[in-house]
């Protein structure tokens, strides 16, 4: 091995590449607002506004991620110019032909707002090599169709800008170790820009927080004290592997609660604390309603003829 390679494996060449510039946490206000305050790089996706509707709730939209359901790049841009977002979630690209259509928009978009970060996730092994080095590669993991290892060896990541998408942190570091660590073949480590994971609230609905040694009973928390606390596990499971971000944004202090008012079903006014369960629909006619079941809302609407212009839940 050459002097060059073997001096790319110094503990604190590892150490630069498994430093993470950012840990996302894309989710809704009230949940956002605990994850920014304790440092944690916030967004949402394309096609939710759930917080940029509430006047005095001012989350920034640092992450704007893609409808993954439902893609449309034109449609994708069009909110990205809105928000304008420090990093955005473009794509997934199933092959070579649209890896190239993100790598275009992606190039443009960078060209647009200097300084700005894009990651495309390759979809195939084909895809890898059509996004430009100066590109992100998300390394899909969690609820994907297809998680990486599927189309893919660890070595296609080597040398590249990688985002973990998604999976718990703890199934995640395994993941930066193979994407860093040396290797006899000599490949240069990846480096880990970001990771991000939002199944801690799906955990808060069922009981749960999250920590490194397993799921604790929050019967005693609410949902967002749920959330909070496990948002406040990461944090602390990440710095101790080296991941969290040396440097710190800055954090303006933020409103946590809504000025604009949400009226339950029963016409009384609910609380932020209150939607946490809530399935928040906004209405044709201007209402905003929260319903604590589908029957409830689904009787709700039939008896008073309301039209749905958007759904929260």
């Amino acid at each position: 091995m050459s002097s060059e390679a073997r001096h790319s494996w110094s503990a604190a060449a590892i150490g630069d590449a498994q430093r993470a510039e950012y840990i996302g946490f894309l989710h809704r206000e009230p949940f956002v607002i605990d994850a920014y305050r304790l440092g944690f790089t916030v967004g949402v996706r394309e096609d939710y506004s759930y917080q940029s509707k509430l006047r005095n709730v001012e989350v920034p939209i640092e992450i704007l991620d893609n409808d993954f359901r439902n893609p449309d790049l034109d449609r994708y841009i069009k909110r990205f110019e809105q928000s304008e977002p420090s990093i955005g979630m473009l794509g997934d690209a199933y092959d070579r032909q649209e890896a190239r259509r993100y790598n275009q928009a992606g190039r443009e978009l960078k060209r647009k707002f200097p300084g700005t970060e894009v990651i495309i996730v390759p979809k195939c092994h084909e895809a890898i090599d059509v996004i430009d080095e100066d590109m992100i590669l998300g390394y899909p993991m969690g609820y994907s169709d297809q998680t990486a290892d599927e189309y893919t060896d660890i070595v296609d990541w080597r040398g590249r800008r990688v985002h973990l998408l998604g999976a718990s942190p703890t199934k995640q570091y395994p993941v930066i170790e193979e994407l860093t660590q040396p290797r006899v073949t000599g490949e240069e480590p990846a480096d880990i820009v970001g990771v991000d994971w939002n199944g801690v609230h799906l955990a808060a609905l069922h009981g749960e927080y999250f920590s490194p040694h397993g799921y604790g009973s929050a019967d005693h928390l609410s949902i967002r004290e749920t959330v909070r606390e496990s948002l406040r596990h990461i944090r602390s499971y990440w710095k101790s592997r080296g991941v969290w971000p040396t440097v710190e944004k800055d954090r303006t202090p933020l409103t946590a609660e809504p000025m604009d008012p949400v009226w339950a079903a029963d016409g009384s006014r609910a609380t932020v604390n209150g939607l946490e369960d809530a399935i928040v629909v906004e209405y044709e006619n201007g209402q905003t309603l929260a319903y604590r079941s589908e029957h409830e809302r689904d009787r709700v609407e039939y008896r008073a003829g309301l039209t749905p212009t958007e759904v929260h839940d």
